[in-house]
C-alpha cells in the first residue's frame, strides 16, 4: 500500500484462510485484527487431517515465510492411500516414497497452531462473534458483535466459513445441501486399542466405495484415526437418533459390506457426529464491493471430494494479502484478487460436485473418472 495512513483490515474468522492473510500482511508490516468466534484456540475439535498440495496450500506456506515450519511437523507417509470395493478388494493403490513431498498431512489443530504462533500477540481476539455489519459509505464498515463490541474497518474480509455472515455484503448466496451425508467417527490409541483398524488404513487413507455409499478413513497424528461414513439420505437422518440407533442403522445400510470394512462402524467410538454436505451454487460470483471481500468457505464452499478446502482457502489468503500490498489503492486490490479466484474457486467447485456424485454412484464407480487426488484427499484439504 502507498499510503502513510495504513488501512483498517479485520478478518472474521482464524481459520487457515485467514490466519495466512493476517501473516502476510504482517510480514510486509500491515496492521490486521483476526475475530474468531472460538472462545480459545483449543475450545473445540478441529477436526481432522489436510493434505498441504504443493500449488496451493504449500504455496502459500511459502510466501507466509512458514514452509519451512510446516515441512518440520507434516507427515509425508500420510500421503499412502489404498481405494477398495464394498468386499475388502484392493482396486488402487499408493504408496508414498521417501523423497515425496506433493500433499504431506498434517492435522488441522497443528496447522491452527503453526499459524497462531506465527502472529504477533493480540493479534487474534478471540470469544468475539460477529452479529451484523452495518455499512458507513466509501467502503467503510462497523462490526458490531454479540458481546456489544464494535469496530471500524477499511477492509472486511470475511474468513468465516459456510455460515458466513460477511458473505452477504458481497452476495445473497447461501449453502444448499448436496444431499450426501457423512457421519464421522473416531478411534483413539488406535495401535493398540483396534489394531485391525490400523492395519486397515495404513499409514495414510483408505477409501472404500460402492452403491452409492462410502466408508473413507485417515490416520491423523497421535495415533488417531478419523472416518467418515457416506451414503445419500435426507438432510435430517440423524435428527433424534442415540448412538446405538445410529450404529444399527449404519450396520444394517452396510450389511453386505466386508466385515473387515464393517469393523469400522462396529468398533469406532460412541460418538457419531453428522456432517451433512453443503455447497455453494456454481459459479458463485459478484461484482466487487468496496471494503469488503470473502475468502475461502464463505465464497466457495465445495464438497470435500475436491480435497481443495483448507488449500484455496490458503491460497485465497496470500493472494488477498499480496494484492493488498501490491496495489496502491484497496478497491484496485480487491478487484485483482476477485479476476483470479473468482474462475478458479468456480472450477474447482465443478469439479467437487462431479467427483462427490461420481464416487457415490450405483454399482462400482469408474476409478479412471475419479481423479487420484479427488480420491486420495476425499474429507482432506
Amino acid at each position: 500500500m502507498t499510503t502513510s495512513t495504513p488501512p483498517r483490515i479485520a478478518v472474521i474468522g482464524a481459520g487457515p484462510g485467514g490466519l495466512t492473510c493476517a501473516r502476510i500482511l504482517q510480514r510486509a508490516g500491515i496492521p490486521v485484527t483476526v475475530h474468531e468466534h472460538d472462545s480459545a484456540p483449543d475450545s473445540r475439535d478441529q477436526g481432522g487431517t489436510l493434505d498441504m498440495q504443493r500449488t496451493t496450500g504449500q504455496a502459500a506456506l511459502r510466501a507466509a515465510g512458514l514452509l519451512e515450519r510446516f515441512s518440520a511437523i507434516a507427515r509425508p507417509e500420510g500421503q499412502d492411500m489404498s481405494t477398495l470395493d464394498k468386499h475388502a478388494t484392493v482396486l488402487a493403490e499408493h504408496v508414498a516414497g521417501p523423497d515425496e513431498h506433493d500433499s504431506p498431512e498434517i492435522d488441522r489443530a497443528d496447522l491452527r497452531a503453526l499459524l497462531l504462533d506465527s502472529l504477533d500477540p493480540g493479534t487474534v481476539r478471540f470469544g468475539e462473534t460477529l452479529d451484523h455489519v452495518v455499512p458507513l459509505g466509501r467502503g467503510v464498515h462497523e462490526l458490531r458483535f454479540r458481546d456489544g463490541g464494535t469496530a471500524t474497518t477499511d477492509l472486511l474480509i470475511g474468513a468465516d466459513g459456510a455460515w458466513s455472515k460477511v458473505r452477504s455484503l458481497v452476495s445473497p448466496a447461501r449453502p444448499f445441501y448436496e444431499g450426501v451425508m457423512f457421519i464421522e467417527i473416531r478411534f483413539d490409541d488406535v495401535d493398540r486399542k483396534h489394531p485391525r483398524i490400523a492395519e486397515l488404513v495404513g499409514r495414510g487413507g483408505m477409501f472404500a466405495m460402492q452403491d452409492e455409499k462410502a466408508l473413507i478413513a485417515q490416520r491423523q497424528a497421535r495415533d488417531r484415526i478419523r472416518a467418515y461414513v457416506a451414503f445419500r439420505a435426507d438432510q435430517g437422518w440423524a435428527d433424534g437418533l442415540d448412538a446405538a440407533t445410529v450404529r444399527a442403522s449404519l450396520l444394517a445400510m452396510f450389511a453386505d459390506w466386508s466385515p473387515r470394512l464393517r469393523a469400522l462402524l462396529t468398533d469406532c467410538d460412541d460418538a457419531f457426529i453428522p456432517r451433512p454436505l453443503h455447497a455453494l451454487p456454481v459459479p458463485h460470483v459478484w461484482n466487487t464491493r468496496a471494503g469488503v471481500t470473502i475468502l475461502g468457505d464463505a465464497a466457495h464452499l465445495m464438497s470435500p471430494f475436491s480435497g481443495l478446502g483448507a488449500n484455496t482457502a490458503m491460497l485465497d489468503g496470500a493472494e488477498l494479502a499480496q494484492a493488498v500490498i501490491g496495489s496502491a489503492d484497496l478497491f484496485t486490490a480487491l478487484a485483482d484478487y476477485e479476476a483470479v479466484m473468482l474462475p478458479r474457486a468456480a472450477a474447482n467447485a465443478a469439479d467437487s460436485h462431479e467427483a462427490l456424485h461420481s464416487a457415490l454412484t450405483a454399482g462400482l464407480p469408474d476409478l479412471d473418472h475419479l481423479a487420484d487426488g479427488d480420491r486420495a484427499t476425499a474429507a482432506s484439504g
